[in-house]
């Protein structure tokens, strides 16, 4: 059996248990709302052609993620140590399980820091047309803006999250306020006339088999836009009252996300016709578009923005602790469990942004994000998995909170996260091959990291 997690090495410092509830549930909503939720509901309501079955598909993977988070939250309770979905892999089965979760958990922190600085690059040069010709200079600008908050502390990285987190809420709670107030039968109207004809009968799927599939393919999509409300597991080690402020931040912040994505649809759905949904990229620019005039264009960047800065700044917040964790733990060179004074992992945030930076400077996203969806939910069945685990092996362990409804509520997201992994080993063959080769990479990094730091003191 593993041994308890617990620190194993003298640091220059510690973390610092100064979080609350309020930043575990900015640190949820941050890391969750990103530019997804702008793209996502014209890909839904392609694929379900009506507006009750797109409200219900939004609810059903809002369900998934709040049960998710509560099989995560007695993990989080009764472990609460930094690192993440890496503690519970290596407490169930391991070092080295241990070291290929982290593995896969950092690299995909790194790829989605990288994409979140180059789309602020790409957005910011829509509202300066000058800074086009340097997109990637602004998306390093941004990661080292979000590095130096962090090198501060952790109650600036606090500080900040909470902050973004409350412009964004603010944000899409006007833009959902607007759209009620002003949409109607008339800008549904105007906007079906100012589309292309479409036949919304051609857009509803044929028979329940032809609504599964469509179901099935809808709730991928959204599934990955609700992906992130796990970021409190990162920082357990970190809050006041752990045993309390984790379970609360997860499901608190689950609950808030499952509240402004489905107004958010319905919001829509009172300005524009499913239809004008269906085939628009940006359906919410479409909306603006036909409430503000020319200025609407500009406030949906705006909008984006603050998305992707509460996403940036909890992204590199939260992957540090990874390497933080797995260093403490002797499974990574030592050097990299330094925490400063503010309670910030130095070396480890050093690492996580040169490694982003690199990505951000390369430049092809397209396999790294296509195989981002992969690994998440491998992450999430390996939470899952660890949760029946130890609930056999180690019945005596204190759960301070218990999954309401286990082990039939972990079954649903358990074989929910099944069945996405193998509709895409089926549907994005490229994809998921690579991911299991990232997967795969890990085992010669853990026996050479292994081979170069040193062994524990007995």
């Amino acid at each position: 059996m593993v041994p308890e997690l617990e620190s194993t090495a003298q640091t220059p410092g510690r973390l610092l248990s100064v979080l609350g509830v309020s930043f575990g549930i900015a640190g949820a909503v941050g890391g969750t709302i990103g530019a997804g939720i702008l793209r996502t509901p014209g890909l839904v309501a392609a694929q379900l052609g009506s507006g009750p079955w797109v409200v219900a598909a939004w609810l059903a993977g809002g369900l998934y993620a709040l049960l998710g988070a509560n099989a995560v939250a007695e993990l989080g309770a009764s472990l609460p140590l930094a690192g993440g979905w890496y503690v519970y892999a290596r407490r169930c089965f391991g070092d080295a399980a241990g070291f290929t979760v982290g593995w896969m958990d950092w690299v995909g922190h790194c790829t989605g820091i990288a994409w979140v600085a180059v789309t602020i690059g790409e957005y910011a040069a829509f509202l300066l047309p000058g800074l086009e010709p340097h997109g990637k200079l602004v998306g390093l600008a941004v990661l080292l803006l979000f590095t130096l908050i962090q090198l501060l502390g952790v109650e600036a990285g606090s500080g900040s999250q909470k902050l973004l987190s409350l412009a964004k809420a603010v944000a899409f709670l006007a833009v959902v306020a607007a759209c009620f107030v002003l949409g109607g039968p008339d800008t549904r109207a105007a906007a079906a006339a100012a589309a292309i004809p479409t036949d919304p009968a051609g857009l509803a799927p044929v028979g329940w088999t032809g609504l599964a599939v469509a179901l099935v393919f809808s709730l991928q999509a959204i599934i990955t836009t609700y992906d992130g409300w796990h970021s409190p597991i990162y920082f357990s080690e970190e809050f006041s009252e752990p045993q309390e402020d984790l379970p609360r931040s997860l499901i608190g912040g689950v609950l808030a996300v499952i509240a402004l994505y489905t107004l958010f649809n319905l919001a829509l759905l009172r300005v524009l016709p499913l239809p004008v949904i269906a085939a628009s990229s940006l359906p919410v620019a479409d909306a603006a578009a036909l409430l503000f005039g020319a200025f609407g264009g500009q406030a949906i960047t705006v909008l984006a923005l603050l998305s992707l800065a509460g996403l940036i700044n909890a992204s590199i917040m939260g992957a540090p602790r990874i390497l933080y964790g797995l260093s403490r733990d002797r499974l990574f060179s030592p050097l990299v469990d330094r925490v400063n004074r503010g309670g910030t992992p130095t070396v480890a945030l050093v690492l996580t942004s040169l490694a982003s930076a690199l990505l951000v400077l390369g430049g092809d996203f397209t396999i790294l994000l296509g195989l981002a969806a992969f690994l998440y939910v491998s992450l999430y069945l390996v939470g899952l998995v660890c949760l029946f685990v130890l609930r056999i092996k180690e019945p005596e362990r204190p759960r301070p909170y218990r999954a309401w409804g286990h082990p039939w509520s972990t079954a649903i997201v358990l074989v929910g996260s099944i069945a996405f992994l193998l509709g895409a080993l089926r549907n994005d063959t490229a994809n998921s091959g690579w991911a299991l080769l990232l997967i795969g990479v890990s085992v010669p990094v853990f026996l050479a990291t292994r081979a170069l730091t040193p062994a524990e003191a007995p």
